[in-house]
C-alpha cells in the first residue's frame, strides 16, 4: 500500500471514533490511545522536542531532520485528538502547544471529574436517608438509581452489602 493510500486508509477510520463530549473520558481514551498508536508517534508524549541550536552552532542535517519529524508528528497527532473531540471542546483545547500538553491537560481534568463523580455517588448512596413523608416505594427507586449509577463508572459494590444498605435505610415500620 502506498503512503498516501495509508494516510488516507488511517484517516478513515480516525472518523469512527466517537468525538469526545465530555463524559466517559477513560473509554474514549482507550479508543484514541488505540488509534493513535498507528501513526507511531507516541513517543511525542514521553520525548521531548530537540533544543533548537545556539546561534554560531553549526546543526547537522540529522539534528534538524530529527527536531522536523518531531515537529510532524507532534502536529499530526495534536490534530487528532483535537479532532476527537466535540468543537465545543476543539475550541477550548486547540490552543494547546503539544500534544503532550493537550493530552496531560485532558488526562488531568477528566480523571479528577471521574474521582470527583464516584465520590459523590458513593456519599450520595452512603448518606441517603429515607424521609417518612414520602412513599418508601417512590424512595426506594431513587436509592436504586443511585446505586445505578455505580455501574457506568465502573464502581463494583458486593450485591449482598448493596441489599444490606438499602434494607437498613428502610423506615422500621
Amino acid at each position: 500500500m502506498e503512503m498516501g493510500e495509508l494516510i488516507r486508509d488511517m484517516t478513515m477510520k480516525f472518523t469512527k471514533v466517537e468525538k469526545l463530549e465530555g463524559v466517559d473520558f477513560r473509554h474514549w481514551k482507550k479508543k484514541m490511545d488505540f488509534m493513535l498508536t498507528t501513526l507511531k508517534a507516541t513517543y511525542v508524549l514521553t520525548t521531548p522536542r530537540s533544543p533548537e541550536v545556539d546561534e554560531g552552532v553549526a546543526e547537522t542535517i540529522e539534528e534538524i531532520r530529527r527536531r522536523q519529524k518531531w515537529d510532524n508528528d507532534d502536529y499530526i497527532y495534536k490534530g487528532h485528538i483535537l479532532n476527537g473531540m466535540s468543537d465545543a471542546l476543539f475550541d477550548i483545547h486547540s490552543e494547546a502547544l503539544s500534544a503532550k500538553e493537550l493530552w496531560d491537560t485532558l488526562e488531568l481534568k477528566y480523571i479528577a471529574e471521574e474521582a470527583s463523580s464516584k465520590k459523590f455517588l458513593v456519599g450520595d448512596f452512603n448518606n441517603f436517608k429515607m424521609d417518612a413523608s414520602r412513599t418508601v416505594t417512590k424512595q426506594y427507586n431513587e436509592l436504586l438509581g443511585i446505586y445505578g449509577q455505580f455501574k457506568p463508572h465502573h464502581m463494583n459494590m458486593d450485591e449482598s452489602i448493596a441489599v444490606s444498605r438499602i434494607i437498613g435505610k428502610l423506615p422500621p415500620s
